[in-house]
């Protein structure tokens, strides 16, 4: 190998430390010697630097979702439709080699019942890097979002940055927290990358995931568990069937992200999915698992009824009468638990 075929390879050496791996392309023009040692060094520098920087691949991407049953029966309360919707999508999407469309899980329900939860949940059994993989996209309309008069603005961003985003990697995730409170219309500008497209542009749109994170329909939810309530049926005698045209008639008639949505009318929302309001078993459970986390007691079995039931005073809980379920839901166990404990 002459002097200058070594300064070229030393060259594209140096180049493929500045680039990101997963962007690496074979160069084409070069002779087919040089292409052969090149494409090994580039092999073996791509499989080396893939071990400590997260790529769009098998090795930092799971498509096995088997633990994210039992982490959901774990540390998710009150929640039978959630667990068995969740899962069931969620599986069928990742196994399929070319889904027809992109998955999209539109979660409803009121303060602290778990929606931010489960979606943190999804993201670590999915990705090894978690919430924090650089393929998991996480936004608040609130943040993002937050002027009416602003929306043309709004959709070109939302739209570069699904484009961007999905070109990098297929298999990415992306989490709309406060769906409710973002400008009425926006929303729409990602409907052709959630339709049943081969292609946009080249680019593959399908394998992405969607959460849209609401607190519309919390109050109708909220009634329907309710009568169960009164009625004397159990929660898990409530079905998706019962909770689906209550979530979409509110969703399109209350203004708020969905309110009029072609992503509604069009039918490109996989499934909507309601977060029941949460009893005092249920915030029990969460006051356990908040002692355990900030390392009050190492074990929830350690930790006596009378301190939970302490905690759980400071808790406000509907209707007045009933005291049924929590105002908040699990959302201010944590401030509450260091309150008791600290004192």
């Amino acid at each position: 190998m002459n002097l200058w075929k070594t300064i070229f390879i030393l060259f594209y050496l140096y180049i493929l430390i500045l680039i990101p791996v997963c962007a690496i392309e074979p160069i084409s023009g070069i002779s087919a010697g040089l292409a052969v040692v090149v494409s090994a060094l580039v092999s073996n520098y791509r499989g080396m630097k893939s071990y400590f920087s997260e790529c769009c691949d098998d090795r930092w991407i799971k498509k096995n979702t088997s633990g994210l049953m039992p982490s959901l029966e774990k540390h998710l309360y009150g929640q039978h439709l959630v667990m068995k919707a969740v899962i069931n999508h969620i599986r069928g999407h990742i196994r399929s080699e070319n889904p027809a469309k992109a998955l999209v899980l539109s979660f409803h329900g009121g303060t602290g019942t778990g929606k931010n939860h489960v979606s943190r949940l999804v993201a670590q059994h999915l990705y090894n890097e978690g919430i924090k993989s650089k393929f998991v996209h996480l936004i608040s309309s609130t943040k993002e979002f937050p002027h009416e008069g602003m929306v043309p603005f709004y959709k070109d961003q939302l739209r570069s940055w699904i484009e961007g985003n999905v070109s990098s990697c297929a298999h990415s995730l992306f989490i709309f927290d406060e769906m409710d409170k973002m400008p009425t219309g926006l929303i729409d500008t990602i409907k052709p990358y959630l339709d049943y497209y081969d292609n946009l542009g080249g680019v593959d749109y399908k394998k992405a995931i969607y959460l849209f994170l609401s607190n519309t329909a919390g109050q109708e939810i909220t009634e329907l568990a309710l009568k169960y309530w009164d009625d004397g049926s159990t929660r898990e005698d409530i079905t998706l069937v019962d909770t689906e045209r209550i979530i979409m008639t509110s969703a399109v008639n209350t203004r708020s992200g969905l309110w009029h949505s072609d992503l509604i009318t069009k039918h490109l929302v996989t499934a909507f999915i309601p977060f029941l309001p949460l009893t005092k078993n249920h915030v029990m459970e969460c006051i356990r698992d908040e002692l355990v986390r900030k390392k009050y007691f190492s074990k929830k079995d350690f930790i006596k009824d009378d301190l939970v039931n302490n905690i759980l005073k400071e808790m406000t809980f509907y209707p007045e009468d009933k005291r049924a379920f929590s105002v908040t839901g699990c959302k201010r166990v944590s401030e509450k638990v260091d309150y008791i404990m600290l004192e």
